[in-house]
């Protein structure tokens, strides 16, 4: 919980979140300031952007471990030389969520407990890539997206570390002065991230979450 707290200060801090234009349906700007970012983000930031491929890795986090899976995967795509497929990247503090950009299909949908660290990486600056468990076999999984410009890909991975911010807060004042033996919910329901159970989730960063932009 504490690496959340940590992460969201690093964030507000964060001047390129003001300033950066994004690659946004409706090419909106992110707001100025946190305030005027919670509401869109909860309703879902989206991101437009290109499929690279995803890579088994066996840490849940570190900015080495995280270059590596993006060189695997840059390098399989280049060999394949196939169309990458263009996706509609959501984020909001449920967690992210892929849609086919052409088909409007949903492709899939990531809980926000099942993510531990996202990057923009320093050699592939265009790259923005997540780690997160599957939710079929609990293997941790590199995913790797290419986008338009540097700046979209370095705003992508500040706006999943405020994400990660706001379910710490929803989850927060949800749980503030609660003797309930059934907790509240918040106005943004959280998801489980154990297959087939409507239980209360456990706290955002019950495993530390960590994001990297790069220069």
């Amino acid at each position: 919980m504490e690496a959340l707290r940590a992460a969201g200060r690093a964030v507000l801090r964060s001047p390129r979140l003001a300033r950066h234009g994004l690659g946004l349906r409706r090419r909106r700007k992110l707001p100025e300031s946190w305030a005027d970012m919670q509401e869109p983000l909860l309703e879902g930031m989206c991101f437009t952007l290109k499929y690279l491929g995803m890579t088994l890795v066996e840490k849940p986090k570190g900015e080495d471990m995280a270059a590596a899976a993006i060189r695997r995967i840059v390098a399989t795509a280049r060999v394949g030389a196939r169309k990458f497929q263009k996706v509609i990247l959501t984020v909001s503090p449920r967690g992210i969520s892929l849609q086919d950009a052409d088909t409007k299909e949903m492709v899939e949908n990531i809980s926000i407990y099942r993510i531990s660290y996202c990057t923009t990486d320093k050699l592939q600056n265009k790259v923005f890539a997540y780690v997160a468990q599957s939710q079929e076999s609990g293997a941790l999984e590199c995913h790797a997206f290419l986008s338009p410009k540097k700046k979209i890909a370095q705003a992508v991975t500040l706006t999943v570390a405020q994400a990660f911010q706001m379910a710490l807060d929803l989850w927060e004042a949800t749980h503030a002065g609660s003797r309930q033996d059934q907790p509240l919910h918040p106005s943004c329901v959280l998801e489980s991230s154990e297959a087939g159970r409507a239980h209360e989730p456990a706290p955002p960063g019950s495993a530390a979450f960590t994001h990297h932009v790069g220069n």
